[in-house]
């Protein structure tokens, strides 16, 4: 059981990670992304879905957190990706969500607090990390009480879904690029692939690069979505006043 899910957790992992690449490779909302997209979904529940089991085995708790909050972030980025874009209409997933991301963000904030105060013990992540992604957390669950009530549309909605995308893919590719031994280096040695060459490649410094690039991404196409409009606008006004002036 525990060799299944191991092997499980590590293709979905590797899948989800080059799938995330080449899903921001495509136009945004074509027919290739969204099937890209998918598998990226797929591959990135069942890595989150084997690793809870493989965590409580182990009594491994950042492990056990960031399986369910990948699971969680993808399944409701795909979810509002396929909302009616009026935003209006809300279900159970939703307010299943919210309470998830609620008492999740506590649990894991209350579990920094006592790893501070020195009543829990070390659980092998730092406490910053423990309290970010609390913090993260909590900042899910309160964009979730926000859709519920005041709904989600346009660019507001095309932002929900790719932060949480992105902050999955983050999830994955941190794990993996900055796990211990240097996981990709020692899975090339497993399947027969110890080239001198890999060993040069697979740096510390562009090991760090390949695990922050969802997060360089997410950064980007943020300040894309949020300021796109207005550059829309301002070249659509630039012509206009012109015409108007030459008019004059």
């Amino acid at each position: 059981m525990h060799t299944s899910l191991l092997v499980l957790h590590i293709l979905g992992g590797i899948v989800g990670v080059a799938s995330g690449f080449v899903a921001m490779a495509f136009r945004k909302g074509s027919s290739r992304h969204r099937l890209v997209g998918d598998v990226f979904v797929v591959s990135m529940i069942v890595m989150g879905g084997c690793a809870v089991p493989l965590a409580l085995m182990k009594n491994d708790m950042p492990n056990l957190v960031a399986g369910l909050v990948t699971i969680y972030v993808v399944s409701t980025a795909w979810w509002t990706a396929r909302r009616s874009d009026d935003g209006r209409r809300t279900s159970w997933f939703d307010w299943g969500g919210f309470l998830f991301a609620l008492a999740m963000g506590s649990l894991t904030m209350f579990h920094g607090w006592q790893k501070v105060t020195g009543r829990a013990g070390d659980d092998g992540a730092p406490n910053f990390m423990t309290f970010f992604m609390g913090s993260i957390i909590l900042l899910a669950a309160a964009g979730d009480l926000r859709m519920i009530f005041r709904g989600v549309s346009g660019r507001a909605r095309i932002s929900r879904h790719l932060w949480r995308m992105c902050f999955g893919w983050f999830v994955a590719s941190g794990s993996f690029f900055l796990g211990p031994n240097n996981r990709p280096l020692r899975l090339l040695s497993t399947v027969g692939l110890r080239q001198p060459i890999f060993r040069s490649l697979l740096r510390e410094e562009v090991l760090i690069v390949l695990s922050v690039m969802p997060l360089l991404l997410l950064i980007f196409w943020m300040i894309r979505v949020r300021f796109a409009g207005r550059y829309r606008k301002g070249a659509l006004a630039a012509p206009a006043a012109a015409q108007s002036l030459a008019v004059r």
